[in-house]
């Protein structure tokens, strides 16, 4: 298990190394020069002199070459500077502090909801397949699977407000209150994906030969489900789910707009109309992150349940 931990890790570093090449590089092929839109500000006719564009180009560390600004903004990602906002000169790190636990707290109740809908309803397909609660299943997750989150987050607004005459609350206030119908429009798609494909791995190990061998030792048929088949199946829908986690992630840029919820997503989305670049570089940088994280949790989970990965 150690050298299954070892690889996962040595793949992780230089991953991530290249990660932030990527950033750094699509930030800097934007055409314009911060220091200059930032002077002409947002109307696009204010004045100013050379040396005041010279002046801020040395403030915002423009002025130097490509490598050595790269050297920098890793060293001070590092030490957990990610610099000044372009148009509100406010630290980076504070505004992501404040609104980092809202997405956070959006992503992880929207795949709570997600896989505890989704794993007993693909279950539930494919112990009873070809039956009436199978054509049903089936039905909704095609559904879920067809459907953006932006458009069904619209029309759970709109169906609410028309037929119900109840607006669902717009901001952020309390978890359950203001995210509850945000996590549902942008879960329903995770959850359709799980559940198809828990269906898919059901059916599979329902095939096995020890899945016969212990019916005919006269097992309950619930133990055979639970234990036996279900855990064998998990495998794909960890993997699933894992994948999903950052789909989850980039999903909330949308759906905070919507419904005005104060996140990350939505202040990705500000910035990005303001061109506060600074601000995009520091966002996308920690999304990417968390994503790399994410995925090596999952990898190393791979190998608890299943020993065959870690030994192979």
């Amino acid at each position: 298990m150690n050298t299954y931990v070892a690889k996962r890790l040595g793949l992780f570093i230089p991953t991530l190394l290249l990660v932030t090449i990527i950033v750094f590089s699509l930030m800097r092929l934007i055409p314009g020069d911060p220091a200059y839109l930032r002077l002409i500000g947002t109307d696009g006719d204010a004045e100013f002199t050379q040396e005041q564009l010279e002046a801020l180009q040395a403030q915002l560390g423009t002025d130097k070459p490509l490598v050595q600004q790269y050297v920098l903004w890793v060293w001070d990602m590092l030490r957990g500077d990610m610099g000044l906002s372009m148009i509100h000169d406010t630290p980076i790190i504070d505004d992501i502090k404040d609104r980092l636990p809202i997405t956070l707290e959006l992503t992880v109740l929207s795949l709570l909801l997600a896989t505890v809908i989704a794993v007993p309803l693909g279950v539930i397909s494919a112990v009873m397949q070809d039956s009436p609660a199978d054509y049903i299943s089936r039905v909704v997750a095609i559904a879920g699977v067809a459907m953006p989150n932006f458009w069904l987050a619209i029309l759970m607004i709109i169906v609410l407000v028309n037929l119900f005459g109840w607006l669902p609350p717009l901001g952020y206030a309390d978890l359950w209150e203001n995210l509850i119908f945000p996590s549902i429009a942008l879960g329903f798609y995770n959850m359709a994906l799980i559940a198809r494909v828990t269906r898919s791995s059901m059916l599979e190990v329902f095939r096995e030969d020890y899945i016969r061998t212990a019916r005919s030792k006269g097992l309950n048929e619930r133990v055979v489900i639970i234990r036996h088949a279900l855990k064998n199946a998990s495998l794909p829908v960890l993997t699933i789910s894992g994948w999903q986690i950052g789909r989850l992630l980039a999903g909330t840029v949308i759906i905070e707009k919507i419904f005005l919820v104060p996140g990350v997503g939505r202040l990705l989305i500000d910035s990005i109309f303001a061109r506060d670049f600074t601000m995009i570089q520091a966002i996308v940088m920690m999304v990417a992150t968390m994503v790399l994280l994410l995925n090596l949790v999952v990898d190393l989970m791979y190998g608890w349940v299943d020993p065959r990965i870690r030994y192979a």
